[in-house]
């Protein structure tokens, strides 16, 4: 895995799964082979049903699902995952993982056990043996190709945990690939569907990131969203959009290597929130009577993520008390001096790399094009992701995080409560200072002045503990028809 990556993770709603005693495989519930129930085992995930012995049905197929199938778990456990998702454990130790939460070894295996059904390091084996299933479907690489993609460190590496998992060799799941399943390169580029569990109102999306996207680095280009992207040190461009399949995004990317594609797809993933528990989340919100009617008009809403956490960290604090126009015109200034050009000529006017943490750490304040309060709360920041002082993980709760952050001169509460909502993943941050939040709750409750941030704090009690839901659907509602 490429050790610089800095991504992102969540959960996605349990699944469904049952195991089947008698045959050794797992299905989805609704499977048409229907086993006999007396045979039929609950299944939390895949990854239990995997680490249980049982591999997918070939007819079902349950390993196609939107991820693991991880249903929300404790904090430290959380914690963890969102690690593995950024390949820890490719570069690292289940030992070194432990530490790093803060707790034993021991201690980690047992609540992984606890609440996910299997260890650390399947769970990260299992992460990789999915991708690879999808790539041996959807892709023309060989079976050497798709064992580096997937981040395996050999094929014989790939041979052993796909026949551990799958109950096949690539090569002979290869085989049992289904017509339609492949996808054509598209101009040199690599295609694959990246699949999600409920509504996904992808042109809102598009609406929220194209308003923020970063010049030079982001742009949003005939309905798709296109980015710059470091992959292993080689510099590419990544396009994700919607599907001709049904329940899936479409991820095209244009990279020098293949090498640990792993980390594209779980930031693709990590961006448009398909880890998230909408499902719930629009449950709970409609009871809210005043809520309700924005829920339903966009039940698939929800706040996207961060493809890069130190990234969107970094814009959103450059768009305290800013304008969001203003803050992309100045975070497109930044990157313009401190981001690192892309000589290959890009699509779509993209031509530079995000600073990196120590580039942002070592710059001078009077050069940032930004008053100098703001640019050494970012200089502060940059230096304590560079020096591991804070980590964007986020193995806190809520309270916890927004504090620490808030320990870091020059941030409030605003940009604590968004960077824990769009870096960290917290589905009950809540920005109540916010302007456009307070104008839109103002509208949605019949006031006739502008609800003030303590009576928006105050009303958003009963979202709990799905606020960052609330949030979104509040801003979109300024935008929608």
């Amino acid at each position: 895995m490429c050790p610089n990556f800095r991504g992102s993770s969540g959960h996605t709603p349990a699944m469904r799964l049952q195991g089947v005693v008698t045959t050794g495989i797992y299905c989805r519930a609704e499977c048409s082979a229907r086993p006999d129930l007396t045979n039929v085992r609950p299944m939390r995930n895949a990854v239990e049903a995997m680490a249980a012995g049982y591999r997918p049905c070939l007819l079902c197929r349950p390993d196609r699902l939107p991820g693991l199938g991880f249903a929300q778990p404790v904090a430290e456990v959380a914690h963890a995952l969102r690690l593995i998702a950024d390949g820890y454990l490719d570069r690292a130790t289940t030992e070194a993982l432990a530490e790093r939460i803060g707790y034993s070894t021991r201690q980690l295996v047992r609540l992984f056990k606890q609440h996910v059904g299997a260890s650390p390091d399947f769970v990260a084996r299992a992460r990789r043996a999915h991708l690879a299933r999808r790539l041996l479907d959807e892709s023309a690489l060989s079976i050497g190709e798709v064992a580096f993609a997937a981040g395996f460190s050999s094929t014989r590496q790939m041979n052993r945990v796909m026949r551990e998992l799958f109950g096949f060799t690539p090569t002979v799941l290869r085989t049992k690939r289904r017509r339609g399943d492949r996808l054509e390169a598209l101009d040199g580029g690599l295609r694959l569907r990246v699949p999600y569990a409920a509504s996904l109102p992808v042109d809102r999306l598009l609406d929220y990131l194209g308003a923020r996207a970063i010049p030079g680095v982001e742009a949003i280009a005939d309905g798709h969203y296109l980015r710059t992207s470091n992959t292993c040190g080689y510099p590419g461009v990544i396009e994700l959009g919607p599907s001709q399949s049904s329940g899936h995004l479409e991820v095209v990317m244009h990279l020098a290597t293949f090498g640990s594609i792993l980390d594209q797809v779980r930031r693709a993933r990590a961006l448009f929130g398909l880890e998230q528990d909408v499902a719930a989340a629009r449950e709970h919100l409609l009871r809210d009577r005043r809520l309700a009617p924005l829920v339903r008009r966009e039940p698939g809403l929800r706040l996207p993520g961060a493809w890069d956490r130190f990234e969107t960290a970094v814009r959103i604090l450059v768009g305290q008390q800013v304008s969001v126009a203003g803050a992309t015109t100045v975070t497109g200034a930044l990157v313009e001096r401190y981001g690192a050009p892309v000589e290959t000529p890009l699509p779509a006017g993209l031509s530079r790399l995000f600073p990196s943490p120590e580039a942002l750490a070592a710059a001078s304040p009077e050069a940032m094009a930004m008053p100098q309060a703001r640019s050494e709360t970012i200089r502060r920041f940059a230096d304590a992701v560079a020096s591991g002082a804070l980590d964007l993980c986020g193995r806190a709760s809520l309270g916890e995080t927004v504090a620490e952050l808030q320990t870091l001169k020059g941030v409030g509460p605003w940009s604590a409560h968004l960077i824990a909502a769009r870096v960290m993943g917290h589905p009950d941050a809540f920005p109540a200072s916010d302007l456009g939040l307070r104008r839109a709750a103002t509208r949605v409750i019949g006031a006739r002045k502008v609800v003030s941030a303590r009576e928006l704090e105050e009303l958003s009690q009963r979202w709990r503990p799905f606020r960052a839901f609330a949030a979104i659907h509040l801003w979109m509602s300024e935008t929608s028809g």
